[in-house]
C-alpha cells in the first residue's frame, strides 16, 4: 500500500485565465502574515486525492517563454498554468469534462499493476492529445522523465513538518485502511512530491474543481515556508536573485463541468474506482456501449426536467453533461429539456455523446498506431520542462546553501 510511482502526465501551459476564487489569507508554521504575498491559504480539510487509482502518470504544458522567475505581471500577461491526471483505469466523462477539458491536477499514490502502467501511460497520454491538447503550445511528458521532480521532493521534504503530513486528510483515511503497518512511507510525504510537481514550474494556477480548492493548500504552505526560510535577502547573500524562490499558485475554478457525477447515483462523482463500469461513460466506450449507458442510467419519476433542483439530482446530472457535450448554453438546454420526458431526453443525450466522442475515438486510434509520434510527443516534451524545472531546481539548491558542481 502507498508506493511511490513517479509516472504521471504533468501539463503545464501558457493563457490568460479568468480566476475564479476567494481565499483568506493565514499563515502557518510562525511564518508572519506579511509573507502572505497573494490572497492567503485556505484552512479547510486537506483532502488531495481526488479520484482513487492506482500509480499514476501526468503530461504537463509548459511554456518555455513564460520566465522561470517569479515575476510581477499584468493581466495582459499570460499566465503558466499546470496540471495532471493518472494513467490508470479507463478515462471516462467526468475526468474528459472536469479533468482533460479544465485542466485539472489528479494524481495519487496507491499500488498499482506494474505489468500494466506502461502501456496505460502511453494510452492514458494518447487519449489526452486525441481529446484535443496541442503540444505545439503545451508540453507534454511523464513525469518520472523529468528528474527535478525527484529531487526537488526531496528538498522540500526537509522544509515541512511532519504535522502538516500527519493531519492529511488522505493519509489518515487510507493508512487507517491498510493498518499501521502496512502503511508505507510514500504515502505520508505524497502531498510534497504533488507540491514539487506545481512548484517547479513557477505555476501561476492550477486548475480544480469547486470541491477541490483546498487540495493546494499544502502546496501553498511549502512555497510561502522556503520563501521565509530560505529567500530574499539570505538568498541574495548567497549569489542568488533574492526575492520570493516560487510563485505561490491560486486555484483555478472552472465555470462549469468541474463535477461529473454518477450515472448511477447523482449525489455521488463519477469515478473510475467504482465498482459498476455502469456508473460511468468511458470517452472509449462503442456506440453501443454508451446508449445502453443512457438507458439503464438512474432518474426520477418527476414531470418535465429541470436544472438545480436538490431533490432531483440525476436529472441535474444529465442535463448538465448534455450542455457541457452539446455546448449549448445553460439556459437554452432548460428552455430545450424543459417539457421532456426520459423517453424523449435519453436518446438525445445518447445522439449527443456518441456524436461529440466519436472524433475522439478515432483520433485515439490514430495516435495509438503511431508509436513513434507518441514516443516524440513525450521526449520533446520531456525535454522542454526540464528546461523550467532545472531552472526553479538550481536556483533551490542555491538558496539552501548546496554546493553545485
Amino acid at each position: 500500500m502507498g508506493r511511490a510511482l513517479l509516472s504521471h502526465f504533468l501539463i503545464v501551459s501558457n493563457s490568460s485565465p479568468r480566476l475564479v476564487s476567494s481565499l483568506k489569507c493565514r499563515s502557518r508554521g510562525g511564518l508572519p502574515s506579511k509573507y502572505c504575498k497573494t490572497p492567503g491559504l485556505i484552512r479547510q480539510n486537506r483532502n488531495l486525492a481526488t479520484h482513487n487509482g492506482c500509480g499514476f502518470r501526468c503530461y504537463c504544458n509548459v511554456s518555455l517563454s513564460e520566465p522561470t522567475a517569479p515575476v510581477a505581471s499584468s493581466s495582459s500577461v499570460k499566465k503558466r498554468i499546470v496540471s495532471g491526471v493518472q494513467p490508470t483505469g479507463s478515462i471516462h466523462l467526468g475526468n474528459y469534462l472536469g479533468a482533460i477539458k479544465n485542466w485539472i491536477a489528479l494524481q495519487i499514490t496507491l499500488p498499482y499493476d506494474t505489468q500494466q502502467l506502461s502501456k496505460a501511460t502511453r494510452e492514458t497520454a494518447a487519449i489526452y492529445l486525441a481529446c484535443g491538447i496541442d503540444n505545439s503550445k503545451a508540453s507534454v511528458f511523464v513525469q518520472s522523465h523529468v528528474r527535478a521532480h525527484v529531487e526537488l521532493m526531496w528538498l522540500l521534504s526537509s522544509a515541512t513538518p511532519i504535522g502538516w503530513l500527519n493531519k492529511m486528510i488522505q493519509f489518515k483515511e487510507k493508512s487507517h485502511k491498510a493498518g499501521g503497518e502496512n502503511v508505507g512511507v510514500a504515502l505520508l510525504t505524497y502531498p510534497v512530491l504533488m507540491a514539487s510537481d506545481i512548484l517547479l514550474y513557477q505555476s501561476d494556477f492550477v486548475p480544480v474543481g469547486e470541491d477541490q480548492k483546498q487540495h493546494l493548500e499544502l502546496t501553498r504552505e511549502l512555497a510561502e515556508r522556503v520563501n521565509y526560510l530560505y529567500g530574499g535577502r539570505k538568498w541574495k547573500k548567497l549569489g542568488g536573485r533574492g526575492g520570493a524562490i516560487f510563485k505561490v499558485p491560486e486555484p483555478l475554478i472552472p465555470p462549469a463541468g468541474a463535477r461529473v457525477m454518477s450515472l448511477t447515483d447523482g449525489l455521488s462523482k463519477m469515478s473510475k474506482s467504482a465498482p459498476s463500469d455502469q456508473s460511468r461513460i468511458n470517452l472509449l466506450d462503442p456506440k453501443d456501449v454508451i446508449a445502453n449507458k443512457i438507458k439503464r442510467c438512474k432518474t426520477d419519476s418527476s414531470a418535465g426536467l429541470e436544472f438545480d433542483n436538490l431533490e432531483r439530482p440525476e436529472c441535474n446530472n444529465l442535463l448538465s453533461i448534455y450542455q457541457l457535450i452539446s455546448g449549448k448554453t445553460k439556459g437554452e438546454v432548460a428552455e430545450e429539456c424543459q417539457n421532456m420526458n426520459w423517453g424523449t431526453f435519453k436518446p438525445l443525450l445518447t445522439d449527443a455523446l456518441i456524436e461529440h466522442l466519436h472524433p475522439i475515438q478515432v483520433r485515439y486510434e490514430e495516435i495509438m498506431s503511431d508509436s513513434a509520434y507518441l514516443d516524440k510527443v513525450l521526449a520533446d516534451g520531456a525535454a522542454k520542462a526540464a528546461d523550467i524545472a532545472d531552472a526553479t531546481l538550481n536556483n533551490v539548491y542555491q538558496a539552501m546553501g548546496f554546493l553545485r558542481r
